[in-house]
């Protein structure tokens, strides 16, 4: 075997093999880099080297990993010998996968769990490391039932940052909002695996048609409780490549995302802008309800995230969308008649679907986020035709990005005042102040924002 210290990139490429391996391996990249959790995974689940059935094992251990990363550095932390949170990426990435499986997959022994974590680490580090990987394993193992974690009387904020698994500054901010129950609600609901919804594209199929090709391809769903057109289903392997996908007869969307274009109401006919649209999930409802009349423009900055609106524009029949990259807080082009600014925000109500974006978030990334989303507002509020209609919408549950900001904006700009959303959406889901707001532990989709303005004639 050759000298683990000598190998290669690409001999140490190939050892990052299997389930396990390859699930390190994303670890690291997302652990050394900015890269998305959701894009790295993309990338591994379109290679033929796994089998299905090992690349569901694969998500499974990546996305539980990362969900459950301070949990299991806590008990890391109190069995490893020296310090654990210094110890090389790979060792700790290794070790956290093998404790992720001990603690949450019954199906999986406990001892496959540490000697493929142990092999693994052979492989990379030699004998020597192995045995040390081996050792707290098996510690571990031996005081299953004797873990103790920070008591909850002596340290609230602690206990409810360890045992689920949430930055501290987070929980602390949860907690003053709700109250330490309601808190632990909404951690437990990040938590879960998410559920699939799908937003079915009546351009191009049926719905009750779309429901009866659910079941006969024995795909479990239930119906939305708040939008028409919406299921959601358990469990769909291979979504992005089947059938009924590549030829538009659904999007992957969730609920909350479907109330923003709901509360925006767009006519056929009309101009509408969609300020910060990639990838285009909403973009592409706007242009289902419109009936492929008048004109949307779909605005984003990247030219690249543009391709990706114009892809899911193609797929789904949707003809009507033309796409400008530009910055939306500096956007020159003619009023319409209803403006969407799903604005770029920090993401905090997605994390059951984005879990790495608990531990990428600062507490100051808030301010310097309402810093742009204010100025991206504040453009759009030129663009909106008199007597028109502006949504505002975010997928964070944090006041100061969603009604704070609103509260603000409407008193420099007088000419638009807010319209009750319950004219539109569910009740259950609006305010008592007539916007949407939607929380993982009381409604069971994303957290979301979404509030509608109008402009005086």
């Amino acid at each position: 075997m050759t000298d683990p210290e000598i190998q290669s990139p690409e001999q140490r490429e190939r050892l990052y093999t299997g389930p396990r391996g390859t699930a390190v391996k994303i670890l690291n990249r997302v652990e050394r880099s900015d890269a998305y959790l959701d894009r790295l995974l993309e990338a591994e689940l379109q290679s033929q080297d796994m089998n299905e059935l090992d690349k569901g094992l694969m998500t499974e251990i990546v996305t539980g990993t990362v969900r459950w990363r301070a949990k299991l550095d806590w008990v890391l932390t109190g069995f490893f010998h020296g310090n654990f949170t210094k110890a090389e990426t790979n060792i700790r990435n290794a070790l956290r996968v093998a404790l992720y499986q001990i603690l949450f997959l019954d199906r999986v022994p406990h001892s496959a769990a540490v000697n493929e974590s142990v092999e693994f680490i052979k492989r990379l580090r030699g004998q020597k490391v192995a045995d040390l990987v081996n050792a707290v394993l098996r510690n571990i193992l031996r005081n299953l039932e004797n873990i103790r974690y920070p008591d909850g009387s002596e340290n609230p904020i602690q206990h409810l940052a360890v045992v689920e698994s949430h930055p501290l500054w987070m929980v602390q901010r949860w907690v003053s909002r709700f109250g330490a129950d309601e808190a632990r609600q909404m951690l437990a609901a990040n938590n879960r695996r998410p559920d699939l919804t799908l937003r079915v594209n009546r351009l191009k199929i049926d719905f009750n048609y779309f429901l009866s090709k659910l079941e006969s391809h024995q795909i479990q769903f239930t119906r939305s409780a708040f939008l028409d057109f919406f299921v959601r289903v358990r469990h769909m392997a291979g979504i992005g490549g089947s059938e009924m996908f590549r030829q538009g007869f659904f999007v992957v969307q969730d609920e909350s995302a479907g109330l923003a274009v709901t509360l925006l109401d767009p006519q056929p006919g009309e101009r509408v802008l969609d300020l910060c649209a990639a990838p285009g999930g909403k973009t592409t409802m706007i242009g289902e309800l419109m009936k492929n009349t008048g004109e949307i423009v779909a605005v984003d900055r990247y030219e690249t995230r543009l391709q990706l609106v114009k892809k899911a524009c193609q797929r789904l029949g949707i003809a009507n969308v033309h796409v400008i990259a530009a910055d939306a807080s500096e956007l020159e082009t003619p009023p319409a008649d209803r403006v969407l600014v799903d604005a770029p925000c920090s993401g905090l109500g997605v994390l059951a679907k984005k879990p790495d974006a608990k531990w990428k978030r600062d507490p100051e990334d808030i301010g310097a986020l309402v810093r742009i989303q204010r100025g991206i507002l504040a453009r759009a509020a030129t663009l909106v035709k008199p007597g028109g209609v502006l949504v505002y919408s975010t997928c964070t549950t944090e006041p100061e990005e969603n009604m704070e900001l609103v509260r603000e904006f409407l008193v420099s700009h007088p000419e638009f005042s807010v319209e009750a959303a319950s004219a539109f959406v569910n009740p259950q889901l609006v305010h008592p102040e007539g916007y949407v707001e939607t929380l993982p532990h009381r409604h069971g989709m994303d957290g979301s924002f979404a509030v509608r303005l109008r402009k005086a004639s």
